[in-house]
């Protein structure tokens, strides 16, 4: 390490700085925090960084859900038509959309490490390089998911899926090839935002998307009676709107951090490759997995039911797990804006305060489930076998929540301190290796069927966030600090240090 970052004077002298006692500005804040001593010292600590992650995590959480909300109410209308479209559109978005979803959010997560430490740093001039290079790398990736689109079909067949099924999933996944392309310039936009904290024009775009997309949804499956060929249509449109509407937001409004189109971009891209991989497989062995069930569920008797129930389970787990990973992007911009700026202990403040919260929210969430469990599915269909289905499998969706409140808030810190490559690793063994073949051992070799593939999926996802809250409980945060130096070192020159090492 170079003489000038041999030592960290303000991270040795940390006992010293004095806690301030007055609400600060959000990443503004030129000083750390000192060792919590005292009740007061931990209540004000609860407060400036529940204020810092709210005002974050609450417009991208808000944007998140009306961009999950496309998906659920696509789901809403269509299940009005049948039981079987309700099935093929479940199909094609858990398991061929979310694949695709699941790759291209994790290649843009690698924004979220860069652009936020390079913010907390201060070389605002290479977000909009990263950005640029995200677009380029995540559009080649789609033109390599398209075989995915177009084969939709005898995928699903393969897999086990209904003819019946597959073949109507198949085409609608071919008439949201658009809405996949969307998606590589939607996540790298969103990222270059949320580094920057510009949250809210997100929400405000999110907000509308939604509307336009309910409205969309009405005039091509109620007025025109294009069944679900509507819905795809809707989708497609829908999101190429927000996609834009971001862009544009950028170029006119983000000066600081927006230099123009540049060849920079074209410069490192196998680097940034190998980090958007590591931060694509730690995601995708998440997503993925939850995926998973949908399609052990299609080789179980009565596929239809069983299916479409576990579907509406998941879209509602989905709704919960879009406001934590609204969270997660939140606690990653915290973490990776105060490592950059050289302060320990506020990441791993920002942590702690996150964990305990979103664990309270995971538990109402859960009570709200368990109060309305022969209820919710109302909404999503008019039958009453597919209701009573549902309803079955309530306490497994509410145990479901509580998990999914805390580990999307642990891989949002894996992805803030770029830890991404360990986190895959824990999630291959966690999910693939104890999780899966214990939930397909419950479901098939006993008479559990649903309930026994869901429970081994429980038991993976239980061990995987406790193998997570133990690192993050032995992280040694200072040393975190240095590798983040180190890293925008080799990314941005010799000269790109921490703005404020205190």
């Amino acid at each position: 390490m170079a003489s000038g970052m041999a030592r960290f004077d303000g991270i040795d002298a940390m006992d010293s700085v004095v806690l301030h006692h007055a609400p600060t500005v959000l990443i503004e804040s030129s000083e750390d925090y000192r060792l919590v001593g005292s009740y007061d010292d931990a209540r004000y600590v609860c407060w400036i960084e529940s204020r810092k992650l709210w005002r974050i995590a609450g417009p991208i959480a808000f944007n998140i859900l009306c961009n999950y909300g496309m998906n659920s109410f696509t789901s809403i209308f269509v299940g009005h038509i049948g039981d079987l479209e309700l099935s093929a559109t479940a199909i094609s978005l858990n398991v061929i959309s979310n694949f695709s979803f699941g790759f291209l959010l994790g290649m843009g997560s690698a924004l979220e490490t860069l652009c936020g430490q390079a913010y907390g740093a201060g070389q605002l001039n290479m977000l909009g390089v990263y950005m640029q290079r995200s677009w380029i790398i995540l559009l080649g990736t789609c033109v390599i998911l398209l075989p995915l689109y177009i084969y939709a079909t005898p995928i699903l067949e393969l897999l086990g899926q209904e003819p019946k099924i597959a073949n109507m999933a198949g085409k609608f996944s071919i008439q949201i090839i658009p809405q996949m392309f969307s998606l590589a310039i939607n996540f790298p936009t969103q990222k270059f935002l949320q580094a920057q904290s510009r949250v809210g024009i997100l929400a405000w775009i999110g907000f509308g998307a939604l509307l336009a997309h309910v409205g969309l949804l009405v005039l091509f499956i109620k007025v025109f009676d294009w069944g679900i060929a509507g819905a795809a249509v809707a989708y497609d449109v829908s999101a190429w709107g927000i996609s834009i509407a971001q862009v544009v937001y950028i170029l006119g409004w983000c000066s600081e951090c927006w230099k123009g189109f540049s060849w920079l971009a074209f410069r490192d891209l196998w680097d940034f490759m190998k980090l958007s991989l590591a931060s694509a497989i730690m995601l995708c062995l998440e997503i993925w997995y939850f995926m998973t069930i949908i399609v052990l569920t299609g080789h179980l008797d009565d596929p239809i039911i069983a299916v479409g129930s576990l579907s509406i389970c998941m879209n509602l787990n989905g709704w919960e797990g879009m406001l934590f990973i609204g969270i997660n992007a939140a606690v990653s911009v915290r973490v990776s804006n105060e490592l950059g700026l050289g302060h320990p202990r506020a990441a791993k403040y920002s942590v702690i305060v996150t964990v305990v919260e979103s664990l309270c929210i995971g538990l109402c969430f859960a009570a709200l489930i368990l109060a309305t469990k022969d209820y919710f599915a109302i909404i999503f269909t008019d039958s009453k076998e597919m209701q009573e289905a549902v309803s079955n499998l309530a306490f497994l969706l509410c145990i479901t929540m509580v998990l999914n409140s805390v580990q999307p808030v642990i891989s949002g810190v894996a992805v803030g301190g770029g830890w991404q490559a360990l986190v895959a690793y824990i999630n291959l063994f966690c999910y693939y290796v104890v999780g899966l073949p214990f939930g397909f051992l419950l479901g098939y070799k006993t008479s559990l069927g649903v309930e026994g593939i869901w429970i081994g999926m429980i038991c993976g996802t239980f061990l995987q966030t406790i193998i997570l809250l133990f690192i993050v409980y032995k992280t040694n945060w200072n040393k975190e600090v240095e590798e983040t130096t180190e890293r925008m070192r080799r990314w941005m020159g010799k000269d790109a240090v921490p703005s404020n090492p205190t």
